[in-house]
């Protein structure tokens, strides 16, 4: 992390800026470190409610010795493209990961998430993703299947016939919709229960509210992501390509004709 690790006394601060309800950028000003750094210890350590620093020292302290007893990486899994900085994607890579978790999802299946959304490609094999993050092809296995009942990676052939894993703009409509279409079952389920509890009795008032809110809540979300589906994507596929400017062709009046890149 820039400046060092963070010492016990600043993960104090943190935890009293915590509870005077501070934003993360500020308890980030008053100690002079980037606001990622304080985001990313929080997050790993229980979120803004259940942060304890000296909980969060210590569990600090123990990766720190795990990761000296761990294997040393090979220098290749270590390199970056672009000259990026490779230990700052790393820790980036933990960060997104701990966000992710905050959200509910297991552990491995956020790393496997992590991992393949911050690929260039945004695809890689089961023994890439075992070799990545040092775990079973189990560990893989169960992460995939799980990720893919949620709509968040798909599967596909390449060329030498792997199974390759892919994360890409579509799979987050498609994991909208996954989740668009569980809540409309809540709400069918909860609606089901008015019948059962006697229509105007306590309980069966309170499962149509929730399956009127959920319901609200369910056609929201799909809507929103088709609307974001047919805007966002129309507009990246404008200019995605690098190379569309550079081979565009000029129609009769003057029109710009798109090159091979994305419609």
């Amino acid at each position: 992390m820039p400046g060092g690790r963070l010492t016990q006394q600043e993960r104090q601060q943190i935890a009293l800026g915590l509870a005077d309800g501070l934003a993360y950028a500020e308890i980030a000003r008053r100690l002079d470190r980037p606001t990622s750094t304080i985001t990313r210890e929080v997050m790993r350590n229980g979120g803004p409610a259940a942060y304890r620093a000296d909980l969060a020292h210590r569990a600090t302290e123990r990766r720190a010795h795990r990761r000296k007893q761990a294997a040393p990486r090979e220098p290749q899994e270590s390199a970056q493209p672009y000259g990026r900085d490779a230990e700052a994607v790393r820790e980036y890579e933990e960060l997104f990961t701990t966000v992710v978790m905050a959200s509910g999802m297991p552990l491995m299946m956020s790393r496997v998430l992590s991992c393949l959304t911050l690929t260039d490609s945004g695809s890689l094999t089961a023994p890439e993703l075992a070799q990545r993050l040092q775990v079973s092809p189990a560990s893989i296995s169960k992460a995939i299947a799980f990720l893919e009942s949620q709509g968040m990676v798909r599967r596909e052939r390449d060329e030498r016939r792997r199974e390759r894993y892919i994360v890409d703009d579509d799979i987050w409509y498609q994991s909208m919709m996954v989740s668009a279409r569980a809540t409309a079952q809540l709400v069918e389920t909860a609606r089901q229960g008015v019948g059962v509890l006697g229509p105007g009795t306590p309980a069966a008032v309170r499962m149509e509210n929730v399956a009127r809110f959920l319901d609200f809540v369910s056609e929201g979300i799909a809507r929103a992501a088709e609307q974001a589906r047919d805007i966002l994507h129309t507009t990246s596929g404008a200019t995605s390509d690098p190379t569309a400017t550079a081979t565009a062709t000029t129609a009769p009046g003057g029109a710009a004709e798109p090159g091979p890149g994305r419609a």
